[in-house]
């Protein structure tokens, strides 16, 4: 049974998992590994995707309705027998067989939830019974992929697994913040009653190549602006913070979740803080020191700051972002300029 480190209380599944295939327990024949993502054409899924590939015993599905993915992330693995791609929106049903679901489907930058907020909830809580149906059906494993907006705009410096938040219901974010909060329900809720194996990871800012370019997230704001040579514009008052953490280390602590044995939820960041003043000061510095900083009107909720303390991805599985930002986000610049067709002069 999966060691469980949730806000207090340790209550055990009440009862046995469900069994998974009976290809599990063959004596002659060892199956590959099958593992469907949901989301996987989008900015983590698809390099969570590539690292997945790289084991040549898993075989890989990816769902995905490409509201913010897209099938160029995927492009190397199209037509390779191990892999497979269904367009397909998570608030239906799925039926197929797998071992292992990383359900990370959910629009995850503030443009994109707000731009459709009845969506992102119904994909949050639709979307997550769904695959939870999957796992109690074929007896997979699940790993949600839960957000540090779980917290709201904290009163608790650094943030750990066991604080509740600070969460408005009934603001413009609210769809996002608190769907995820519901998904996180929805997976104890199962893993209780119906001894489904969950593992809830609670990520904090993650950046790097593929992000979308202009999608409202602070990083890929600011690289575009500085290769487009345009203002950055930091948001008033610039002294919220936030902890960015490189995808590849990212990538790396959701796949030691997967294979350990503690339920979560574990937070997942890069405890390094910045104040988005010097967020800017630095890709100004790294990639266009021509560039002007200029302030612009915040937007409703935002947290005031957000700083993940991992003791527990430290201590339960062994995991420690290792990129720094200095070292970061020339790798995200590279891929802009290539996408933005603006080399370097």
């Amino acid at each position: 049974m999966a060691k469980q480190v949730s806000n207090g209380d340790n209550h055990s599944a009440a009862k046995a998992p469900p069994t998974p295939s009976p290809l599990r327990f063959s004596k002659f024949f060892q199956p590959n590994m099958r593992i469907l993502v949901t989301g996987g054409a989008g900015f983590i899924g698809s390099h969570l995707v590539d690292r997945l590939m790289e084991n040549e015993k898993n075989e890989v599905i990816v769902a995905d309705n490409y509201f913010t993915g897209s099938k160029d992330n995927l492009k190397k693995w199209i037509g390779h027998p191990r892999f497979e791609l269904i367009r397909h929106d998570v608030t239906e049903p799925l039926l197929v067989e797998v071992d292992q679901i990383y359900h990370l489907a959910c629009p995850a930058s503030p443009i994109f939830y707000k731009y459709n907020p009845v969506k992102t909830i119904k994909t949050n809580v639709i979307g997550t019974l769904n695959m939870l149906g999957l796992a109690k059906r074929v007896g997979a494993r699940i790993l949600l992929t839960s957000t540090s907006e779980v917290y709201g705009d904290p009163l608790v410096h650094p943030q750990e697994e066991s604080y509740w938040g600070n969460v408005n219901p009934i603001g413009v974010r609210s769809c996002y913040d608190e769907g995820k909060r519901v998904a996180e329900t929805l997976m104890f809720d199962y893993h209780r009653q119906h001894g489904i194996e969950i593992r809830v990871a609670r990520i904090f800012n993650t950046y790097g190549p593929r992000m979308n370019i202009d999608d409202g997230r602070v990083v890929s704001n600011f690289i575009a602006q500085a290769v487009r040579g345009e203002p950055l514009t930091v948001q008033a008052p610039g002294t919220q913070t936030r902890s960015f953490c490189y995808v590849s280390d990212m990538v790396d602590g959701l796949i030691r979740l997967m294979e350990g044995e503690n339920t979560g939820p574990i937070n997942l960041g890069n405890p390094g803080e910045f104040t988005m003043v010097e967020l800017a000061e630095t890709v100004k510095e790294l990639i266009n020191p021509n560039v002007e900083i200029s302030m612009v009107e915040n937007t409703p909720d935002d947290p005031r700051q957000r700083k993940p303390n991992i003791t527990k991805a430290k201590e339960l599985l062994g995991w420690e972002p290792k990129i720094k930002l200095r070292d970061g986000l020339p790798l995200m610049e590279e891929d802009f300029r290539s996408r933005l067709g603006k080399p370097t002069n």
